[in-house]
């Protein structure tokens, strides 16, 4: 792949990630735990979870369904045979002394993640992706200078999605995990909960000169915000430098990100795989995934956002780079759809989600989400809105001024009567645009016999005094009057 490399301090950034997605299956990987959030510690772990003497993992068949549905969406090739193996180290949140993942063979092996960097495609290749379980969690805060072990999470089914070292900036680190995370929400994999731990990035991050071999890499474990991960992205490649730029040589380890100073700190030396001494479990067999199985999950796949954005290209009319805004997130995709079949009016529906839709979610606190049961403007309502601008009965200005008004209600959206609801608050708020021909033509003449002078530098070639004009009779309308017929009769009147 080709990257267009922005050097930073005559450095070229070399920058891959693996991000742990938790899947959504009910039990974890290798036992019927529960995987709930927020239960009470160390009840939901069971003997199996914590490999007590006589018990055997048993493989959860929902969580391998959702690797090959990950695998099939990013085009890669799902392995018919992988090893689980025992990954070997010490830790006081890994109950086991070992984890179980996958090493050489995984089940998803290449793929490729495509995504926009402003108005540019990006290709980002995919190592593999495997299945492991989670480990447990420490508890540092509450217990009187302690720690204490919460083994909930231990063996949670998880999707290890490995890039290529492709990324050579923040921010296309960031849009790449951007887009890795609405993906496994679209496909139903993930619920995408950052904050819960549910998408977790580790970035390598390593810094060379242009044309120099890759540089001696450092891992920053657990980012669980896109924010922090420019952050900390920002922060390492600066600290790589000056430590190469003061003659010191960058030692390989994993470091932590700590969002309130914005430094990177080490955690501890980083381990190569020949320090966990990968070998296979004797407690799995061979992972087989058959091509029929394969087939049925292909079958059950959703719409994908490349094929999707492709869809809305051709038959919207939409130009490429709405269609993949159009395509960000699943819940975006089915607001765009519904509100586009209430109006017909492909664009003005793009153009409403990606400005004051867009602006009003973002702008609340917490952030709101399209997907919301409350939200006050539905897809229908925001349709219902957009119908009244096309059929001439309010002006965009009295769109707006109608959508603020229904928003800043904060009742939740009446879909079922959405028509009903927006004309009444056009009658309520006095936002109905003056169609009246009759009616315009008697105030254009009124506004032309008082501003003699503007008509005359109109005719002698002045464009400027045309726009001076509609500007007095909108004035003499309160603004009401639709704006293409006040242009269409002041053109015909002056052109007389």
């Amino acid at each position: 792949m080709t990257t267009t490399s922005k050097l930073v301090r005559g450095y070229e950034v070399v920058i891959g990630l693996e991000n742990h997605v938790q899947l959504s299956t009910a039990s974890k990987i290798f036992s019927g735990s529960s995987t709930a959030f927020g239960a009470a510690p160390n009840t939901q772990a069971s003997a199996v979870d914590l490999a007590l003497p006589g018990t055997l993992p048993v493989l959860n068949r929902g969580a391998v369904e959702r690797a090959i549905r990950f695998g099939l969406a990013v085009g890669a090739h799902i392995a018919p045979l992988s090893i689980f193996a025992r990954k070997n180290y010490f830790y006081p949140d890994l109950p086991k002394g070992y984890q179980i993942s996958q090493y050489e063979i995984p089940v998803v092996q290449g793929g490729q993640v495509r995504f926009l960097l402003g108005e540019q495609e990006r290709v980002i290749n995919l190592t593999r992706a495997h299945l492991e379980e989670d480990a447990g969690k420490s508890l540092h805060e509450d217990y009187h200078g302690q720690s204490g072990i919460d083994l909930n999470r231990a063996g949670t089914p998880l999707l290890e999605i490995v890039s290529e070292p492709e990324m050579r900036s923040a921010e296309e680190a960031c849009e790449y995990a951007k887009t890795l995370h609405a993906l496994v929400m679209w496909l139903g994999i993930c619920d995408g909960n950052m904050q819960e731990g549910s998408f977790r990035c580790d970035v390598n991050v390593s810094v060379r000169k242009p044309g120099q071999p890759f540089g001696t890499r450092r891992e920053i474990k657990n980012l669980n915000s896109f924010k922090f991960l420019i952050q900390a992205v920002n922060y390492e490649v600066n600290w790589q430098i000056d430590e190469i730029e003061d003659g010191r040589a960058i030692q390989q380890a994993t470091v932590l990100f700590n969002p309130d100073t914005g430094e990177t700190r080490a955690m501890r030396s980083k381990e190569d795989a020949a320090d966990y001494r990968y070998f296979p479990d004797p407690d799995l067999p061979p992972l087989m995934i058959s091509s029929d199985w394969v087939e049925r999950v292909k079958a059950e796949l959703p719409e994908l956002p490349a094929v999707m954005a492709a869809r809305f290209e051709s038959q919207d009319g939409l130009p490429a780079y709405d269609a993949q805004m159009m395509t960000a997130s699943l819940e975006v995709a089915r607001y765009y759809e519904a509100a586009r079949d209430a109006c017909k009016a492909p664009k003005l529906v793009a153009n409403w989600l990606m400005g004051e839709i867009s602006r009003r979610l973002n702008g609340e606190m917490p952030p709101r989400s399209l997907a919301d049961s409350d939200l006050p403007v539905g897809p229908k309502l925001l349709g219902a809105i957009i119908c009244r601008v096309a059929d001439g009965t309010i002006s965009n200005n009295g769109a707006r001024e109608l959508f603020s008004f229904i928003w800043d209600a904060g009742k939740p959206s009446d879909e079922a009567g959405a028509c009903a609801l927006v004309d009444a608050a056009i009658q309520a708020k006095g936002l109905k645009q003056m169609s009246d021909t009759g009616e315009l033509e008697r105030i254009l003449d009124e506004v032309l016999a008082a501003n003699a002078k503007s008509v005359e530098e109109f005719r002698a070639g002045k464009d400027k005094a045309f726009n001076a004009l509609v500007g007095q009779a909108m004035k003499a309308t309160k603004g009401k009057a639709n704006p293409a017929l006040v242009n269409e009769l002041l053109k015909s009147k002056l052109s007389r």
